[in-house]
């Protein structure tokens, strides 16, 4: 059998190692980390939204670049073959709203220590991979960064993007591909925050809502909308319907104009919120109107409501005129944000961009251009919305790496 050498223990490299020292090969991994799998940890909250339990068309359809790209690694390695493989190394595993796939412990720990058993008889080498070594043209080995060099028959690039730095994701995966002739789709943060251009967002900050639909519009055109939760910051949205809408802006925001419109009470047409709000007025007839929206909408949202609805706050309830009530439904039912870019890549869940599939081979993850030499994983131009698509994505070209490795 072979010798497999990973540059990089995350998620898809100890998926790599597992599964190959599995068909018998001799396992190198190279991590420059103290701490084996560490982005896992802080993914899905620190639950680790670990996959999602879907079909592959219906997978598909939440990846962003380069789709049919993972046809075959997907088919070769699919949601219900990565739950059988936790639940197989002693992870129990539910699944939430939105086919979403946890650790039942809620505790993403539980699927990092697992990888680390599945990549167990692995040599883990700690140091900074640095060079791709070569030998008439073909991937022998890897150098790092204090000058050891390590050999061996197959070199797999599983080093992340460079978002999360924090948890060891440099981008150097990128300089290494590029050093050999590959080409690099430039990076830049997915699943990330939006920043608002303006201040409405930060009179909010820290208000979370959950059952709104948030709706992601450029020049005008809807290009996302889904339903869910998301939260208010001091410097624009998050939350998990801000980045699944993130990983649509175009990766040069200038030459648009981006638009979030927020549904506050997307259950309500606005028939049903007219008969809601006449209701609630009706109760507090002899109030103000800045003490009329209480029931209707948190504390901290109230004032901006107010201020955009262009009522006065001590104007009575009884004195609300049929056409305010319908500017307000209006503005429940359309609340636009304007975005003026996105949250850096050190806050970035993923990173979209890097090696251009095109030079990859999508059955075997190999280097078009160097024999030998295999990526997987974020490193890769590859990127999805939230969901456990990214995780899966890491362990579907993990595997389709060691499912060949004898035939290449």
């Amino acid at each position: 059998m072979s010798h497999l050498l990973i540059a990089g223990a995350g998620a898809a490299g100890l998926t790599a190692a597992g599964a190959a020292l599995e068909w018998g090969h001799t396992v190198t991994l190279v991590e420059h980390s103290d701490l084996a799998g560490k982005k896992i940890l802080v993914t899905g909250k620190g639950r680790c939204n670990v996959t999602n339990d879907c079909d592959d068309s219906t997978f598909l359809q939440h990846v962003r670049a380069n789709p049919r790209f993972l046809y075959s690694a997907l088919k070769g390695f699919g949601t219900a073959d990565t739950m059988a493989l936790f639940e197989g190394l002693g992870v129990p595993l539910k699944v939430e709203r939105g086919r979403r796939v946890f650790p039942a412990s809620d505790k993403a720990e539980d699927i990092r220590q697992a990888l680390l058993r599945y990549a167990d008889g692995a040599e883990f080498v700690q140091g900074s991979a640095e060079t791709v070594l070569l030998k008439d043209g073909r991937a022998c080995g890897l150098q790092l960064s204090d000058g050891r060099r390590l050999y061996a028959d197959f070199v797999l690039l599983a080093t992340g993007g460079c978002s999360y730095p924090s948890t060891g994701s440099t981008g150097i995966g990128y300089r290494m591909a590029a050093a050999v002739g590959h080409t690099i789709v430039p990076p830049v943060p997915s699943l990330v925050a939006l920043v608002e251009r303006g201040s409405t967002c930060k009179r909010m900050m820290g208000l979370s809502l959950r059952n709104v639909t948030l709706t992601l519009k450029k020049n005008g055109e809807k290009v996302f909308s889904e339903q869910g939760e998301m939260l208010f910051t001091h410097f624009g949205l998050s939350g998990p319907l801000t980045l699944s809408a993130s990983t649509c802006l175009e990766r040069d925001m200038s030459k648009h104009r981006y638009t979030v419109s927020i549904d506050w009470k997307p259950a309500l047409d606005e028939a049903a919120l007219d008969g809601r709000l006449l209701r609630d007025f009706e109760a507090a007839s002899n109030r103000e109107c800045a003490h009329a929206l209480d029931k209707l909408l948190p504390k901290s949202a109230i004032p901006v409501f107010l201020e955009r609805w262009g009522v006065e706050p001590a104007m009575p309830v009884n004195q609300i005129t049929r056409e305010q009530r319908r500017a307000l439904i209006a503005l429940l039912k359309d609340f636009t944000i304007e975005i003026g870019g996105r949250g850096d890549l050190e806050h970035a869940v993923i990173t979209s961009g890097g090696v251009d599939v095109k030079e990859v081979s999508p059955k075997t993850m190999e280097s078009k251009l160097v024999p030998g030499l295999f990526f997987a994983g974020e490193l890769l131009d590859l990127d999805a919305v939230t969901g456990g698509y990214n995780l899966q994505i890491a362990f579907s070209t993990a595997m389709a790496v060691v499912r060949n490795l004898e035939w290449v």
